[in-house]
């Protein structure tokens, strides 16, 4: 028998290796979520239009920051202090039933920007970047008790045991970060009522949930490799895929077991990643001044940490990032009584570090891609409870968004002249999620996840997007 013997050319060669590597690369696009859609477990995912956004960037207000102290100005409110609000208005029932004469503000209103738009002296330094916000005034809400409320915020129903929008938009867009998690929540100090399924997965496989980073120290718990060297721990963890697999081969899918091998081999690789986004050390002096990183209020410094690693993951491809409140000797934003002394240290922790945050994001050409909304979970009445506080309030308060295709700049919508009840333009919570998904690509009819025997998503039936608030 003869052998025939075949030659190559050098050309011939490059070109085969060439297409060999886009091959391999390829290969790894897809089996990376944030590439391929046909990784997802079921449903329409991915983008249904272009995207005005990739990152989100939620700063959330736990405890129901009061409108008319804010950014919803009430002469009338000011003027008629000290009455009677039977007088004017019906009032509703309020979560404690202690309800006193009204309450106009302690704090003086200025315009601000080219916009001209109204804030409080509670917040000179986001008063500075006005122009890029967009103010909503008819916010309403449904549940006028924290846990509820916080449950219907973060998922878009009251109850207990729901997909977070943080989880929704990891399933649907996946993370652009092989190395962090898709939903990153930086725990300030302040769990809010509700703990923390206001973060959760619900019905959506366990690798969606939120992951709770510290803003300093060692901001991710058991993390640290236990083994000898890195080797030892590769091999350990081969060992729990195998077993895991065995054992998933027996039970079929099992989101379980799927979703422990994916966190224990983030995990892996977050060990890498996780000390270098955590030292702000690199960044330069000016940038951690402007956060207020040396501030001398301790809040202060909790929630500039907050927002300068929240710029930081998102500019390493994590999908949403939200903010808790910084523990402080005062109450959440949830003041009940001692109104002046609650808000004034709330604000103080969080407006410098808010504002540096939309100008660094500006500056590093990341705003335009990163939505940030600032919101809790209802607002507070115009009337007292007892003498110097306030009670919940979910028929008309404020929220604002920036960034991520938003329309800068503007007021959308309006409550009546106590601040009471919105009474022009409505906003319900499922508009805002639907509007938030719009401005990421996404047709909030269309990202479902089969449940319970129908086609659950964030905004269950209802949900309008508010194209008035998009540039």
């Amino acid at each position: 028998m003869t052998h025939q013997r075949y030659t190559t050319s050098r050309r011939d060669f490059l070109c085969r290796c060439a297409n060999g590597f886009g091959a391999v690369s390829l290969t790894a696009l897809l089996a990376d979520k944030a590439f391929c859609n046909g990784s997802f477990a079921s449903g329409a995912h991915g983008l249904h239009h272009t995207p005005r956004a990739k990152n989100v960037i939620f700063l959330y207000m736990d405890g129901g920051p009061s409108q008319v102290d804010t950014f919803d100005p009430k002469p009338l409110l000011a003027k008629h202090s000290g009455a009677s609000p039977g007088q004017f208005f019906k009032v509703a029932p309020t979560q404690f039933n202690n309800n006193g004469a009204l309450l106009g503000s302690q704090w003086k209103f200025r315009r601000h920007g080219q916009s001209g738009i109204e804030v409080s002296e509670l917040f000179p330094h986001v008063a500075g970047v006005v122009d890029e916000l967009a103010v909503v005034r008819s916010m309403v809400s449904e549940f006028p008790e924290h846990t509820s409320a916080n449950y219907f915020l973060h998922s878009g129903s009251g109850l207990q045991g729901r997909p977070s929008m943080g989880a929704w938009l990891s399933y649907g867009l996946g993370s652009e970060s092989q190395d962090l998690p898709g939903f990153v929540v930086m725990d300030g100090g302040l769990i809010p009522p509700g703990g923390i399924d206001c973060f959760g997965n619900g019905f959506l496989p366990a690798s969606y949930q939120g992951s709770m980073f510290k803003p300093s120290g060692s901001a991710v718990a058991n993390i640290s490799r236990r083994e000898a060297t890195a080797a030892d721990q590769r091999r350990k963890l081969r060992l729990m895929e195998q077993l895991d697999s065995l054992a998933s081969a027996g039970f079929r899918q099992h989101d379980a077991i799927e979703s422990a091998v994916e966190n224990y081999e983030l995990a892996y690789r977050m060990q890498t990643a996780v000390p270098g986004l955590m030292d702000l050390a690199d960044e330069p002096e000016h940038t951690r001044r402007s956060y207020g990183l040396d501030s001398k209020h301790r809040g202060t410094q909790i929630y500039a940490a907050e927002c300068l690693v929240a710029r930081r993951l998102v500019e390493r491809g994590v999908r949403f990032v939200e903010l808790t409140c910084p523990r402080l000797d005062t109450d959440r934003w949830d003041q009940h009584s001692n109104l002046k002394y609650g808000h004034e240290q709330n604000a103080l922790a969080v407006d410098q570090p808010i504002a540096a945050l939309i100008a660094d994001l500006k500056q590093r050409g990341l705003l335009d891609e990163t939505l940030v909304v600032w919101a809790g979970e209802f607002g507070r009445t115009p009337f007292a409870q007892g003498s110097d506080g306030r009670d919940h309030n979910p028929h008309g308060f404020t929220i604002w968004m920036a960034g991520g295709g938003v329309r800068g700049g503007m007021v959308y919508g309006a409550t009546d002249e106590f601040g009471y009840h919105a009474v022009e333009n409505r906003v319900e919570v499922h508009d805002l999620h639907a509007t938030m998904l719009h401005l990421l690509g996404v047709d909030h009819t269309r990202s479902t996840y089969r449940f319970g025997g129908r086609d659950m998503r964030l905004t269950d039936v209802k949900g309008h997007v508010i194209d008035a608030l998009i540039a």
